[in-house]
């Protein structure tokens, strides 16, 4: 029998921090339609005409901060880490690539070593715990829009989400045990956002998402497929991990684009509202990211530090994400084998 195809999926990362990469990184990135869910030639005129040519500049200093010389990225770096050492423990019966959503290693590359390896069957996972359209439901479809060009198209299976997974989950909170969470102030759990229209259009229902009260606390059927209310899932088992009472914690949404209604509440006005209220010390869990990137290392350490030490706050604590430890490689191989 042949081999069992892995393929590992991140969003992606500039090739370097110089402005013509990160232009380049973007265009793809927000060109895509999942990404920016609006009528295509708005979309194309938007993102090349406004976005593209005044973030870049912006975006590529922020890389610069977080850039090292000999890793480069520290998404790509964590997430070429991930794939080795998940390799590893699957062993020779399996081959592990790693694609990136935009940029490189393209998903496209990637499919075309599995293809070559000849294999049995492939199972995709797209590093990000939370489903969303925007996010993996983008790398699923692509993925079938290539392998479907195939003349032999292998067992293909997708992981879904895995926003629940008791070993994240526990990674998560031994992550945080670290910093004594007990000796802060405030707990914040910060996830990437989400523009709200997104979120109503997951809704088969149409009749629960932003229409019932705390519409995102608990899962159900109606928001089984709601990126926020998975989001409030994990927040609330890492919080149970750690014996974090409701008043102790808040979950927020960081990472806005545009003038849109984004998932609420932001996390910068949290993190304003908090200092205004004396709140001094605060630990952020980011559970969104399985890899240290931009919006954990500069955003979050960076910019919301600034941003809160302006307001009278003192300190604000990242707790690291999930990178290599042995945890996260032992929960990508339990969704593997099953």
């Amino acid at each position: 029998m042949g081999k069992k195809g892995v393929l590992l999926v991140n969003l992606g990362t500039p090739d370097s921090p110089k402005t013509a990469d990160v232009r380049k990184y973007l265009d793809e990135f927000l060109m895509d339609g999942r990404v920016i869910d609006i009528n295509p030639v708005t979309r194309a005129l938007l993102v090349k005409g406004a976005i593209v040519p005044f973030r870049a500049p912006k975006s590529a200093k922020l890389y610069r901060e977080i850039w090292s010389d000999q890793d480069g990225s520290p998404l790509l770096y964590y997430s070429i880490k991930q794939a080795e050492l998940l390799q590893e423990s699957l062993g020779d019966d399996y081959q592990v690539e790693l694609a990136m959503r935009y940029q490189s290693p393209s998903i496209e590359s990637a499919l075309e070593k599995l293809k070559a390896a000849n294999i049995d069957s492939l199972k995709v996972v797209a590093l990000f715990p939370q489903y969303a359209s925007a996010s993996s439901g983008s790398v699923y479809q692509k993925v079938m829009e290539l392998v479907s060009k195939w003349l032999t198209i292998p067992d293909l299976s997708f992981v879904n989400s895995f926003h629940n997974n008791e070993l994240m989950i526990e990674n998560f909170a031994e992550n945080g045990r670290k910093y004594q969470p007990e000796t802060y102030d405030h707990i914040l759990f910060s996830f990437h956002g989400l523009p709200q229209r997104q979120l109503i259009k997951s809704d088969p229902t149409q009749k629960h998402c932003l229409k019932v009260d705390n519409c995102c606390s608990v899962l159900t059927d109606a928001n089984k497929f709601c990126y926020s209310a998975q989001c409030h899932d994990t927040a609330r088992l890492i919080a149970e991990k750690l014996n974090l009472p409701k008043e102790k914690y808040t979950i927020c949404f960081q990472s806005r684009l545009g003038n849109d209604p984004w998932v609420k509440p932001y996390t910068v006005e949290v993190v304003a509202e908090l200092a205004k209220k004396g709140v001094k010390k605060m630990l952020v869990f980011c559970p969104a990211f399985v890899a240290d990137c931009l919006e954990t290392v500069y955003e979050v350490s960076i910019e919301y530090q600034e941003e809160f030490k302006a307001l009278g706050g003192e300190k604000i604590q990242l707790v690291e994400s999930l990178n290599d430890s042995t945890k996260f490689i032992e929960a990508l191989k339990e969704m593997v084998l099953v």
